[in-house]
């Protein structure tokens, strides 16, 4: 899809975008009738500390080895996404990706259009490591990003007119995510730069077009442990199958 076309579907229903929670398409998860050791990280830091991008367009946190390899395809205006980031991130990262025998994949998949596209872009805007507590952000402040989202629409209405690499300049600017991100580490100037990288925009469109086509994802959040989906939507339905699967 191009990101032309992604602005227009978007701008014609710009009513909140709320994804229902994973569904019944989940395959069982693996069980371990031993748990697995611990893994010692490398010295001097913590496995939640590890943290690398993958080829998938993901944040890979953790023991890159562990054998417990677990991803969610999250959106980050997905509010079961943001329920089970309130909920589960600290306990899975302190006990879990902390033990060396989970790793944690996050995968941002965009599908509510351009402002699932811009808060992507801009995650990505500084180190890795800064992803996923800057995601952590926005869904905490969700709320706050769709009222937001829904008060520019008549000012983006004819978005489309403007040249590709002010764009989302122009979106980011009236959703106010410039100062939102400024507090939070990223400067205006920073994430404008990122945000008239048109090709870059580009590659995360295509990257989380792949999820549905290729990783056959429909639903946010969606959780794959070893290769298989798990029919979990919240931290307390996943955190029992990470301990049957060895991780206790």
């Amino acid at each position: 899809m191009t990101l032309t076309r992604l602005f227009s579907l978007c701008l014609a229903a710009l009513a909140p975008l709320l994804l229902a929670a994973c569904g019944g398409d989940a395959t069982a998860d693996g069980a371990s009738s031993e748990p697995l050791p611990v893994v010692a990280p490398p010295a001097g830091t913590t496995w939640a500390q590890t943290v690398a991008t993958t080829e998938k367009g993901g944040y890979l946190v953790g023991n890159p080895d562990a054998p417990l390899k677990l991803i969610e395809y999250g959106s980050l205006t997905c509010p079961a996404c943001a329920r089970f980031a309130e909920e589960g991130m600290k306990p899975l990262m302190e006990t879990y990706v902390n033990s060396g025998r989970v790793s944690f994949e996050f995968r941002s998949f965009v599908i509510h259009g351009p402002v699932d596209l811009a808060l992507t872009r801009l995650i990505g805007c500084s180190t890795p490591g800064a992803a996923l507590p800057l995601a952590d952000q926005i869904w905490a402040n969700l709320g706050e990003i769709q009222m937001r989202q829904q008060a520019a629409a008549p000012a983006l209405a004819n978005i489309n007119t403007l040249p590709e690499n002010q764009r989302f300049v122009t979106f980011a600017e009236a959703l106010g995510l410039y100062e939102f991100f400024a507090a939070r580490g990223i400067s205006a100037d920073q994430a404008r730069t990122c945000m008239a990288d048109f090709a870059s925009l580009e590659k995360i469109s295509k990257t989380s077009e792949a999820y549905g086509t290729e990783d056959n994802i429909s639903q946010t959040p969606t959780f794959v442990l070893n290769g298989n989906k798990v029919d979990a939507s919240s931290w307390a339905d996943l955190e029992p199958k990470l301990q049957r699967a060895g991780a206790r």
